[in-house]
């Protein structure tokens, strides 16, 4: 079998990563799995799953940074 192949993670989108994701957990639950991609699947999770927290901690931290202004100007 032919090792899939996937987007560039660096320009993705959290929807992106998020929707693919989802796509993944889907197709690994399904009766459709194909065993022999199974870990390149789970690599790909694996990635996006550390983006998608990346994202998020970016986002955190950018809006304590707005809310703390926002809180030293009351």
């Amino acid at each position: 079998m032919e090792t899939p192949k996937f987007t560039d993670i660096a320009g993705m989108s959290f929807s992106q990563c998020l929707n693919e994701l989802e796509g993944i957990v889907k197709m690994m639950e399904s009766d459709k799995c194909d065993i022999d991609q199974l870990a390149a699947y789970t690599t790909r999770a694996t990635q996006l799953l550390e983006t998608c927290r990346a994202k998020l901690t970016a986002t955190d931290r950018e809006l304590q940074k707005i809310l703390s202004r926002t809180d030293g100007n009351s």
